[in-house]
């Protein structure tokens, strides 16, 4: 959107140089170059942890965000965008990490389903072999502040709980449940950077999807920044 406005006031000014600018910064936001460090950055150093390293805890915490729920008449259609953080707390539920496994309630006010995010992983997670009685799903919510404070409510007493969630997301996300008085053991899934590859011509060549993953971690960014300064 500010790339837009630049090209605007460039054209109304007359202004070449600003549409020039404006041009180049959407081309460097657009290439994998760009992109995937950029975003390692954001993911932070550390890759994914085996899980045998991941000490125990009271719950196992998923955190919403990776699927759509499409309800048409009786049926029921789930779209998923990435499984990692569900199959990531069901693994770690059956290494016998925790004897709670909780997932939160995401619902946006404009979403016509009837379930939540965490109703339908609850059942995914039956179908896989846990036990209904050791799934726990929040109250409805719409952000990670929203869940830090329901999982606070849900599991208290338990303190001591392993988050699971997109490796970009859990710098935020554990200030936000350490907040609440909890003790986090992160466990970052759902990495969108490979660790083991070269530059190639490719990596100099725009792409809508390079553009929208620079999109992502300039927008967390944004959010580690307000959380910080602000909550």
């Amino acid at each position: 959107m500010l790339v837009i406005i630049v090209i605007l006031i460039g054209l109304i000014k007359n202004k070449k140089k600003l549409i020039y600018i404006a041009i180049g910064v959407l081309y460097i936001l657009s290439t994998p170059i760009f992109s995937n460090n950029f975003f390692k950055l954001v993911e932070g150093s550390e890759y994914r942890k085996p899980i045998s390293s991941i000490d125990s805890a009271d719950a196992i915490v998923v955190l919403s965000g990776m699927l759509e729920i499409n309800e048409v008449g009786d049926s029921t259609y789930i779209e998923w965008g990435d499984p990692d953080r569900f199959f990531g707390g069901i693994a770690l539920f059956k290494a016998g990490k925790a004897q709670k496994l909780v997932f939160t309630g995401g619902k946006m006010p404009w979403d016509k389903a009837k379930k939540t995010e965490g109703d339908v992983l609850k059942e995914y997670a039956i179908s896989n072999g846990i036990p209904s009685e050791k799934i726990f799903v929040t109250k409805d919510v719409q952000n990670t502040a929203d869940e830090a404070v329901a999982v606070k409510e849900l599991i208290s007493p338990s303190k001591r709980i392993i988050l699971v969630t997109s490796a970009y997301h859990m710098y935020r996300a554990k200030k936000l449940f350490e907040k609440q008085g909890l003790d986090v053991i992160p466990y970052k899934v759902d990495f969108k950077t490979s660790r083991n590859s070269i530059i190639t011509f490719i990596d100099f060549l725009p792409s809508s999807e390079n553009l929208e993953l620079s999109e992502t971690g300039i927008r967390e960014t944004i959010g580690k920044i307000y959380y910080t300064l602000f909550k």
